[in-house]
């Protein structure tokens, strides 16, 4: 059975990190693509980053300060937040795609398992 699991989130202050994790079971991560999506309220579902063999791909928002990485012994990905900003408050998850064009990997569409999301509250 496909299964994703998050987990990492929690409160932090502005400028402060976090690392989420994606474990995954039933498959091995490094044969298909993976994304982290955010969710804020009232707002649609974002793609945050992307990894998919040796390629890496980031929303222009958290260029820079976010990092997506692949442990394949551990088939868990990871998404290392720096420099948090009050706009990161959201649900994050991670969602594994079948078959997905590169310039497409933000539409959701693309994606057929999705872990539980977790929470991330970048607050003061």
């Amino acid at each position: 059975e496909v299964q994703l699991q998050a987990s990492g989130g929690g409160l932090v202050q502005p400028g402060g990190s976090l690392r989420l994790s994606c474990a995954a079971s039933g498959f091995a991560v490094d044969d298909y693509a993976i994304s982290w999506f955010r969710q804020a309220p009232g707002k649609e579902r974002e793609g945050v980053s992307y990894i998919n063999v040796g390629r890496k791909s980031y929303a222009d928002s958290v260029k820079g300060r976010f990092t997506i990485s692949r442990d394949n012994a551990k088939n868990t990905i990871y998404l290392q937040m720096n420099s948090l900003k009050p706009e990161d408050t959201a649900v994050y998850y991670c969602a594994r795609a079948p078959r997905v064009p590169f310039s497409l990997w933000r539409d959701p569409s693309y994606y057929t398992y999705w872990g539980q999301g977790t929470l991330v509250t970048v607050s003061s």
